[in-house]
């Protein structure tokens, strides 16, 4: 191959290029390229770590609130169990007090039907009870002896024994829970 060459013309060297005027250089644009998905990647890192902390706290309030429901739940339940305690217990004085009253009025029928005999024979040849009031030991053994005398002190009747009133019927709104120990707890029904 020949060449020719013109002494008067410059020389072209081949490792620099002139950027025309107006025309980004590659360098440039490469570099605004990598700073932006540094940019993107930052604000994605960013997002992600404050989306993670808002889930675990998140999942910390969903357990809480889970414990809280099993809160209410054992709040409630002990609230009716002393609900039913305090109702079983109205409910138990209730029948005693219609048990009592039904003995008073059984009392006042019988006493209505057999007037007491204050003017009998028998109640004025009774001797009256001896009351003797001692505070030395000498006397202690005259005592004994008037004890020992039949007529000379009247014994009290014995109280009557009372049947046992007959228990209300359950409340169909209530449940009857006995536990192991003889416990007896009654819960409200929804």
């Amino acid at each position: 191959m020949t060449m020719i060459s013109d002494p008067d013309m410059p020389a072209i060297e081949l490792g620099t290029q002139e950027v025309a005027a107006g025309k980004p250089s590659r360098k440039g644009t490469i570099g605004v390229v990598v700073a932006g998905a540094a940019l993107v990647t930052l604000v994605n890192l960013t997002a992600a770590v404050y989306l993670y902390r808002g889930m675990n706290d998140l999942r910390v309030v969903e357990t809480r609130l889970e414990q809280l429901g099993q809160f209410e739940q054992r709040i409630g339940a002990r609230l009716d169990t002393i609900n039913n305690g305090f109702q079983s217990r109205f409910e138990k004085l209730d029948s005693d007090l219609q048990a009592n009253f039904n003995e008073i009025d059984r009392g006042i029928a019988r006493l209505e039907q057999n007037p007491p005999l204050a003017a009998s024979d028998e109640g004025m040849s009774a001797a009256e009870p001896t009351v003797v009031t001692t505070s030395t030991a000498e006397e202690a053994p005259a005592v004994a002896e008037n004890m020992a005398e039949p007529d000379a002190i009247e014994m009290p009747r014995p109280p009557r024994k009372r049947a046992p009133a007959a228990a209300p019927p359950p409340n169909p709104a209530y449940q009857r829970i006995q536990q192991a120990d003889g416990k007896v707890y009654y819960r409200k029904i929804n």
